[in-house]
């Protein structure tokens, strides 16, 4: 099982230190562990705009959106 603290916790105390999506920097706000179906499915990190989810082997499965994008006319 992954360290997550040794993974990530420079991103939550270092905002100088960005987490890339889509070759956008973003401020990492959390991380933690997720289940599914009642068993550990993996972990997920969190940022301004996404949550990423990552399986046992730590290999990226999913990202959600946090909010809607707003465009305007």
């Amino acid at each position: 099982m992954i360290n997550l603290d040794d993974r990530y916790l420079s991103y939550l105390t270092n905002k100088e230190k960005k987490f890339r999506i889509d070759g956008v920097g973003e401020n990492v706000t959390g991380y933690g562990w997720h289940c599914e179906d009642g068993a550990m499915a993996g972990h997920y990190v969190t940022t301004e705009n996404h949550k990423l989810y990552y399986n046992m082997d730590a290999q990226f499965v999913r990202m959600e959106a946090l909010r809607e994008a707003v465009i305007e006319a």
